[in-house]
């Protein structure tokens, strides 16, 4: 048993939380798209190739819930949702392009 660090500073919840949404598969890949342009279902679905519907629409609708994404529905024929990152996803995005720096 190893002995209890006295220097250590707990981790804070907001980062154990943001670090647990981004384990689920297909989150930071979400997030890196949208940086990247997607704003509607069917980019993103062309943006990550292999990603069911299923389960994008779960992570579109986890990362609005965390305030990562904000959708917008678009009226006309048909309606259809539009996605942004929000300024905590901006930071998210960035965080996530800084993981394919060389």
């Amino acid at each position: 048993m190893s002995p209890r660090c006295r220097s250590c500073t707990p981790v804070p919840a907001e980062l154990r939380d943001a670090a647990g949404m981004l384990e689920r598969r297909w989150t930071m890949a979400t997030i890196y798209a949208c940086s990247s342009g997607a704003a509607r279902f069917n980019e993103f679905r062309q943006s990550l190739p292999g990603v069911s519907p299923t389960t994008l629409s779960e992570r579109l609708d986890q990362l609005e819930k965390a305030g990562v994404v904000e959708r917008t529905l678009v009226p006309g024929r048909p309606p259809h949702s539009e996605y942004r990152l929000t300024a905590r996803g901006e930071r998210l995005a960035r965080a996530v392009a800084g993981l394919l720096a060389k």
